[in-house]
């Protein structure tokens, strides 16, 4: 079963790093990546929020600046993993917490979406 994980962190914690200390992270990251070879689909690191857009309202909505959550952490990155079950794809996230153990994760289910194709039952784990 396909889950995204979201990764929530305080912005401003995360640009007062050192090039050393984005560098350390991302090598602790790596390492999980590694270790969820095969499993591991697309994951990024988004962009700063002060450069985020959201379309919302009536019609054709209007754009406005930002992402404007209720929240004290943004969310700054995500992974897509191939699981056999929530508590694997709850190990993962807690995998990733240990190499940046001041982000918060969100696990949620995730249905494919194929443009053009009917909304499919999401998967079972590759090979399954």
């Amino acid at each position: 079963m396909l889950y995204a994980i979201l990764a929530y962190h305080v912005e401003a914690e995360v640009k007062s790093w050192t090039a050393e200390e984005d560098a350390s992270v991302m090598v602790g990251l790596r390492g999980v990546h590694e270790r969820l070879k095969g499993r591991l689909g697309p994951a990024a690191r988004l962009g700063d929020t002060r450069n985020a857009r959201t379309l919302r309202g009536p019609g054709q909505g209007m754009v406005v600046d930002g992402p404007f959550a209720e929240t004290k952490e943004q969310l700054l990155g995500f992974y897509v993993i191939d699981c056999a079950d929530e508590d694997a794809a709850i190990a993962a996230a807690r995998d990733l917490r240990r190499v940046n153990p001041s982000a918060v994760y969100e696990i949620r289910p995730l249905k494919l979406y194929v443009p053009g194709a009917a909304f499919p039952e999401t998967a079972g784990p590759s090979g399954a």
